[in-house]
């Protein structure tokens, strides 16, 4: 009889599989990894940045309804499926939302809503406007799931969009910080000497310094933006990966099949990339995953601080700075919403790379 046995990585799968949280947290980044890609096809207000504003129906509560009215635009949006799936609808309709309304000769008059109690203006607008003078198809009930904003603007929709960003700066972020780290790590690990003494010293000089100082001083040097802060966040963070690696690489360079792979004559680019660095991922896995969570929360502090994110660009951390007031205000879900996505999203990484280090643990 013959008897196959797994391969490491089946048994580190495995293992994974069976560790209940681990599980649970990979399928939920997939779910919001899908939502923040499908985010304007979900949300409600599919308009760029869901910046639909209507000053009337502010801070309203989750599940407030209210009739709204759609007039046409004479403008035409040539946008392509592609264009609208990433960057949102060009929506040149005007949103208006009303009490109530009535028609006498061709004329639509409605009242526009007002909250607290307060009795809106009353307006008028000819049937024209209307395709075939079909204005009823123009009049829907609209429903906001988790309220409105201090602007008027779906909530759900901003939390939605906003999703993208935190996702985006994970994954932008932790690529810039692994190919520096594992570059610089490579180098000082490898051939050590004055090599690794001046990239050390780099390496401690940019830990010394305060992370989310080091990344506002990045941020002021490139300017406000939506680049500008993954770029800044990822130069943050390779230093940690380089250590690991540095490590990692001194440790595996004695080993037996490196110097062989040296026997056989093989250049130093070789032996690293494809006999080293093969062997020593998990740890890099690891804290891939740790850095995730922490490029998410750097991102959402600095959106707090305003320099993040810049509006109208939907962003939890500046969804919690414009709503954080609320709190004593006797509206706390307008900031403890985005709140707890954050919350829910680094849980997440985190757990996952606490499965990752339990699944690839050589010793276990």
């Amino acid at each position: 009889m013959s008897k196959t046995s797994d391969s490491l990585t089946q048994l580190a799968l495995r293992k994974f599989k069976k560790n209940f949280w681990g599980v649970l947290s990979f399928w939920l980044i997939v779910s919001i990894g899908l939502v923040s890609l499908f985010a304007y096809v979900i949300a409600p207000d599919n308009s760029q940045n869901a910046n639909q504003m209507h000053l009337s129906i502010h801070s309203q509560r989750p599940g407030f309804k209210v009739q709204m009215l759609y007039v046409p635009s004479e403008i035409e949006s040539n946008q392509n499926i592609f264009s609208k799936l990433l960057f949102g609808k060009n929506n040149n309709a005007n949103e208006i939302p009303m009490s109530q309304y009535s028609v006498e000769n061709d004329t639509l008059i409605y009242t526009e809503y007002a909250a607290d109690g307060l009795v809106g203006v009353s307006k008028s607008i000819s049937l024209d406007v209307f395709p075939k003078k079909d204005y009823v198809s123009h009049i829907k009930q609209k429903t906001f799931i988790f309220g409105t904003d201090k602007y008027g603007r779906d909530l759900l929709s901003r939390i939605l969009i906003g999703s993208r960003i935190s996702f985006s700066i994970g994954f932008i972020a932790v690529l810039i910080s692994l190919i520096i780290g594992i570059f610089m790590g490579s180098i000082a690990g490898y051939y050590g000497g004055k090599i690794d003494a001046i990239i050390m010293w780099i390496i401690n000089v940019t830990w010394s310094i305060p992370t989310l100082l080091l990344v506002i001083a990045i941020t002021l040097a490139l300017g406000k933006g939506f680049w500008q802060v993954f770029i800044a966040v990822g130069l943050t963070m390779w230093v940690e990966v380089a250590r690991v690696v540095r490590g990692q690489i001194i440790s595996a360079k004695e080993m037996q099949y490196v110097t062989a792979a040296r026997a056989l004559g093989f250049n130093d680019y070789r032996i690293i990339t494809k006999h080293i660095l093969p062997n020593i991922m998990a740890p890099i896995i690891v804290i891939s995953a740790a850095n995730f969570a922490a490029a998410i929360l750097i991102e959402s502090g600095l959106s707090f601080l305003g320099i993040g994110a810049q509006p109208p660009m939907a962003s939890w951390g500046a969804m919690i700075k414009d709503h954080y007031n609320y709190i004593i205000l006797g509206k706390p879900y307008l900031a403890m919403i985005p709140g707890l996505c954050i919350m829910i999203l680094v849980m997440a990484f985190m757990l996952i790379g606490n499965a990752l280090r339990d699944a690839l643990d050589v010793k276990s």
